[in-house]
């Protein structure tokens, strides 16, 4: 299995086609790892939002969420 990917690091390296698209890779990876982090700090935030309101009509008329 090592061997598989010291090959294959190797024919990148001598392939500038293969840089380009382990930049484009890199560039996707980061972009989904930016954007799982904000969604799931913006979850985070509605569910404190929801829990806010849910309790505020909770305590107003007594009926449950």
């Amino acid at each position: 299995m090592r061997d598989a990917f010291t090959k294959l690091f190797a024919r990148l390296r001598k392939d500038d086609e293969g840089v380009t698209l382990v930049e484009y890779g890199i560039a996707l990876i980061l972009a989904v790892t930016i954007g799982t982090t904000l969604l799931s700090g913006l979850a985070g935030e509605i569910e404190a939002q929801m829990d806010a309101a849910c309790n505020q009509m909770t305590a107003d008329s007594g009926a449950t969420c």
